[in-house]
């Protein structure tokens, strides 16, 4: 019966960590300048990986309730989106469990970093990929920008702050502070390369915020980081909905829609729509203001599929107000999990992506393997749903 048990967990593992390295393998080729023609057969593959690790994994009741609710909704979503990412989402956190998540995370960044530094190498070596873009990016004129074979300078200096962020999730309390140094210079010759601001400012972010909550510094010091990483999400969140509910006064003032001189108010939103190169204004830019909170529903719709950068605002316009709801409250509960159990690099990590995903939408979208906040609710959900938790939490 041992060795019975032995082969179903090695098959089980077995089956997991190929459905993770076909993911990431999909994210390193979609970061590339290829197509690939059978994207959506692979999507299939990774979730029958996922399913058979389900089925041969033990639940205690509470979490075969939790994965048959959530199941329920992720069935919903499809019927009525047609977008299957949430049954794969929910399949691939229920997978999670019995897997040494951190060994895990190790085998993603290793492997993403060395497609990034292959694609990069293709390009230099001027084998496959641009090496630089000229176009007019939407800052008011033509200029070249380096995207070092990634299809886009902003794809690029992504995945570095993406490789960033969940390095120092995973290495941080190693590192000296000059290793951190390092890291900003880093960020900054990327910049020099891509002129991506986003990725400049919030690499510098979760530089300074990783710096707080690692390593050797106090207990004040690490809680007033996490304390800063939790406001920075929830306000991430908040700013999103707030230009979401706005970009009418963008529309407006871009049409000369106002009879007399804009109001404070609208002039502001101007002024943050230009610093965010059109990406409020984009979503009055279709007859029916697709993205704007006037196109959000309960649960989304099968039309509603356009693509735009505010990662937040795609998220409820995407998948409807329910889903990016439960999704948004997981997240929180998870950070006061983390918070409570003193695992203030996971609050780090998920700040980095949730102030990211208010201008770019790296982690929403259909590669699961983007978004390192999965993986860490993948790790966290079966100790959060525990009683022993719950006792911890209780009495302390």
């Amino acid at each position: 019966m041992k060795e019975k048990r032995e082969w179903i967990h090695t098959i089980a593992n077995a089956s997991f960590y190929a459905a993770i390295l076909i993911e990431v393998m999909i994210v390193i080729v979609d970061k590339s300048n290829y197509t690939n023609p059978i994207e959506g057969r692979l999507f299939q593959l990774t979730f029958v990986l996922c399913f058979v690790k389900v089925c041969l994994t033990r639940y205690t009741f509470r979490e075969y309730g939790t994965i048959f609710l959530f199941g329920i909704i992720g069935a919903v979503s499809y019927f009525v989106t047609g977008r299957n990412e949430l049954l794969r989402l929910i399949i691939l956190i229920a997978a999670c469990k019995d897997v040494d998540m951190r060994k895990c995370l190790k085998v993603i960044f290793w492997l993403t970093l060395a497609g990034c530094l292959g694609i990069i190498l293709l390009s230099v070596s001027g084998i496959y990929g641009n090496i630089s873009l000229t176009a007019d990016f939407g800052r008011g004129g033509v200029e070249t920008r380096y995207a070092l074979g990634m299809g886009h300078p902003n794809a690029l200096h992504c995945m570095v702050w993406a490789l960033t962020a969940l390095g120092l999730h995973l290495y941080g309390n190693e590192l000296k502070w000059y290793h951190y140094l390092e890291f900003f210079v880093v960020n900054i010759g990327v910049f020099c390369l891509s002129f991506s601001r986003t990725s400049l400012l919030t690499g510098i972010f979760t530089i300074v915020l990783s710096f707080l909550v690692s390593g050797k510094r106090s207990e004040a010091i690490k809680k007033a980081g996490a304390w800063i990483g939790g406001l920075a999400a929830a306000g991430s969140i908040v700013v999103s909905i707030v230009f979401a509910a706005n970009a009418y006064r963008v529309y407006n003032y871009a049409w000369h829609l106002y009879g007399e001189e804009p109001d404070k108010i609208t002039r502001l939103f101007v002024k943050l729509d230009r610093v965010l190169s059109g990406r409020i204004r984009i979503l009055t830019e279709t007859d029916s203001w697709e993205g704007a909170i006037g196109s959000w529903s309960l649960f989304s719709r099968p039309d509603a599929d356009r693509y735009f950068d505010l990662g937040w605002v795609r998220l409820f316009y995407w998948y409807g107000v329910i889903p990016a709801g439960i999704c948004i409250m997981i997240l929180f509960v998870l950070i006061l999990y983390c918070y409570r159990k003193k695992q203030y690099s996971a609050i780090a990590l998920i700040a980095a992506f949730s102030v990211y995903t208010v201008i770019e939408a790296h982690g929403v979208s259909d590669y699961l393997a983007r978004n390192y906040m999965i993986f860490l609710v993948g790790q966290y959900w079966c100790q959060m749903l525990s009683k022993e938790s719950e006792h911890e939490n209780s009495n302390g």
